[in-house]
């Protein structure tokens, strides 16, 4: 078994559920008492919002490149970095850690692909809907993102800033965004992306109107494949 490094804490809230979802899939496979080799580092979720709000994103991938570099020096064989969002720094990352990087947007875009879905509305943080680099990533799969509106983009990222972040699921935004996606159907999306790696707290991906698709769990059965199997991530020169 090879040991999966996270690079975690943004927020810990869903960190939490990639430290389930992992443990839980090594025990299904092995069976008995195991669980997952894992190396974390956890970071100051404060600290990462800050350089986010900034627009210090160089910043900011400095800070998850040196913490891959230490899970790589504690013996990782690859590593997550724990949210979507900070995927817009995932090439500098990977190279300062020098160890396999597992990328969430490759591994949802591979699940959809599988399942021929090509129209998925993406529900994130403002940072993935509109910095382009989530839609520019999914393109090379020959996938086409879709987000809402303005006014909706806001909602779901106070959503998940100021309650999933902060451990709140409540019900009344568990029904808005249902309500968004219930909307979007009739601009022929054909799948749901829950692209905030806390989304999978609040919407259950089975309970909605079109197929659902969440990034935490394909990220984490990623990294099992990875850990038990040897499977190499996904590339996006396939």
């Amino acid at each position: 078994m090879k040991t999966i490094g996270l690079i975690g804490g943004m927020s810990w809230e869903s960190t939490a559920v990639y430290y389930r979802l992992i443990n839980e899939q090594v025990r299904q496979r092995l069976g008995g008492l195991h669980s997952a080799e894992i190396a974390m580092r956890s970071l100051d979720f404060t600290r990462i919002v800050a350089l986010q709000q900034a627009g210090r994103w160089g910043d900011a991938g400095m800070l998850l490149g040196k913490a891959g570099a230490e899970l790589a020096r504690s013996g990782a064989g690859c590593f997550l970095i724990c949210t979507n969002t900070m995927h817009l720094v995932a090439d500098p990352v990977a190279r300062m850690a020098g160890v396999p990087l597992i990328d969430i947007i490759d591994e949802t875009a591979a699940s959809l692909r599988a399942d021929g879905r090509k129209r998925p509305l993406l529900l994130a943080t403002r940072y993935t809907m509109e910095h382009g680099f989530y839609a520019e990533r999914m393109a090379r799969h020959g996938i086409d993102v879709t987000v809402p509106d303005d006014a909706g983009r806001a909602v779901v990222h106070g959503v998940i800033f100021d309650e999933l972040c902060r451990g709140l699921v409540r019900d009344e935004s568990r029904n808005s965004l249902l309500s968004m996606i219930a909307a979007a159907r009739a601009q022929n999306i054909d799948s749901v992306i829950l692209g905030c790696t806390e989304i999978s707290m609040l919407i259950d991906p089975r309970s909605i109107a079109v197929p659902g698709y969440d990034s935490t769990a394909i990220h984490a059965a990623a990294a099992v494949r990875f850990a038990l199997d040897g499977t190499m991530p996904v590339s996006t020169a396939a």
